[in-house]
């Protein structure tokens, strides 16, 4: 693990020794870089193991750089507890001193996506593309709820999980647009600077989708789009220069993708993705390219339940906790998904294609996509069996969920959803009462 997963403090020797920096008590050492130390550490109120980053005081001393040190600290500690998303590393707490200060962070123990964007040790292009469409996500929900531009994206800064899932790391380099703070335009990693942010011009969303794009294109390919032996050099080819699609130097990548990656790395920002949601649509589509036969793609769950009306009221982080909850699986037309008097307690979410309810053999209803069925098992505990059957009328995409996977989920989500659900078999009551009035 890297610096990038944790916070500091200061004069705090790497000995082996019970030290204690704040209420933080520290375990062992786990990196460290230019401006300071992380270490995995507990907090003693709460028990919670963290990665502690600390800052060294003679940093905030330099008499060239101290400055810049001390407002990309301030920066990354003023996020703490405002950023609650699953694909960005989380900052439980921060404290800025004088001299000092450390920020502590959630352990991220996969490394980096920097090793994944070597030509021997490339990943499969639909991880590339989820890895994109997660880091989408992410980026929106700071820019919508905190107005941040990261300005520092790369594969260093993209955190990976012992699951394999990544989160957005190191906002000491964000433009922090509600801030009244001066901050400066020009600061992050050369490689992966839009035009306009080398320009020293206005930021918006459209810089971070940028860099989002040439990591896409390291990780697809192996290399960096743009290779100089002097920064004048690199700035000529990114200001006026076009890469070759990440197709022609690899091969298995199909030419579809090439344009939804490349158009993310255009020279201007309105020629870029209008949104960060169009951009991930188009990623999730270009999965669909290259994804072996019948796999599902994180992508497809999340955005099959984010178009659900009656889930609108769910957060970013909710929608992904409710699509890893779910038992994603496709079957044919003609399975029968669930049958009358088997004993059941899930309900189900249909994610593509219809299904038709059936009762004796005769049709009570048709389930569309976007709608759920077999709640009421669900909400009565399975206490009854079940009251109809449901058959595939096409080749479907279907969710189970298991109580016991929901009641795992934030009480938030759970009540959001429980809400939805109940709303469901009121619609499915109402609809009943008219067809028996007519």
């Amino acid at each position: 693990m890297n610096q990038k997963a944790g916070a500091p403090a200061s004069a705090v020797p790497d000995l082996g020794l019970s030290l204690q920096v704040g209420k933080y008590e520290i375990q062992t050492h786990l990196g460290k870089g230019a401006t300071g130390t992380v270490y995995l550490a507990k907090d003693t109120f709460t028990n919670r193991i963290v990665a502690l980053k600390t800052i060294e005081p003679e940093v905030f001393r330099d008499p060239e750089f101290g400055q810049v040190y001390r407002t990309q600290f301030q920066n990354e500690a003023s996020l703490a507890g405002k950023i609650r998303h699953p694909h960005i590393v989380t900052i439980f707490d921060a404290m800025v001193g004088e001299d000092s200060g450390y920020i502590a962070m959630e352990v991220v123990s996969g490394g980096d996506l920097s090793q994944y964007a070597k030509p021997d040790s490339l990943l499969p292009p639909s991880e590339v593309l989820q890895i994109g469409f997660k880091c989408c996500g992410a980026l929106d929900y700071a820019y919508r709820e905190q107005g941040i531009v990261h300005r520092d994206i790369k594969p260093a800064n993209i955190m990976v999980t012992k699951d394999g899932d990544v989160k957005i790391a190191d906002f000491g380099a964000a433009f922090l647009r509600k801030s009244k703070a001066t901050q400066t335009t020009a600061m992050g990693s050369p490689f992966y600077m839009a035009p306009e942010q080398i320009e020293g011009k206005e930021l918006t969303f459209h810089s971070d989708m940028y860099s989002m794009g040439i990591v896409m294109y390291e990780l697809l390919t192996g290399r960096r789009p743009f290779q100089a032996s002097s920064i004048e050099a690199l700035v000529q080819q990114i200001l006026f220069e076009e890469p070759p699609p990440p197709s022609r130097l690899r091969q298995g990548i199909p030419p579809g993708i090439d344009g939804v990656v490349m158009r993310a790395m255009k020279k201007r920002p309105e020629q870029r993705y209008g949104t960060w949601a169009q951009f991930s649509v188009e990623l999730s589509k270009a999965v669909a390219l290259v994804l072996p036969s019948g796999a599902i793609a994180d992508s497809e769950k999340y955005l099959a339940l984010s178009k659900v009306e009656m889930l609108q009221l769910l957060s970013d982080a909710e929608f992904w906790e409710l699509a890893a909850a779910g038992k994603w699986s496709r079957f044919p037309k003609g399975h029968a998904l669930i049958k009358e008097e088997e004993p059941g307690q899930s309900f189900f979410f249909l994610a593509k294609g219809e299904a038709a309810v059936t009762r004796g053999g005769r049709l009570l209803n048709t389930i569309n996509e976007g709608e759920c069925f077999g709640e009421m098992a669900f909400i009565r505990g399975g206490e009854e069996p079940r009251h109809a059957t449901v058959v595939a009328e096409t080749e479907v995409l279907v969710s189970e969920f298991q109580p016991e996977t929901i009641e795992k989920m934030t009480a938030q989500a759970q009540l959001h959803l429980t809400r939805a659900l109940v709303r469901n078999v009121v619609d499915r009551l109402v609809l009943a009462n008219e067809r028996l009035t007519h």
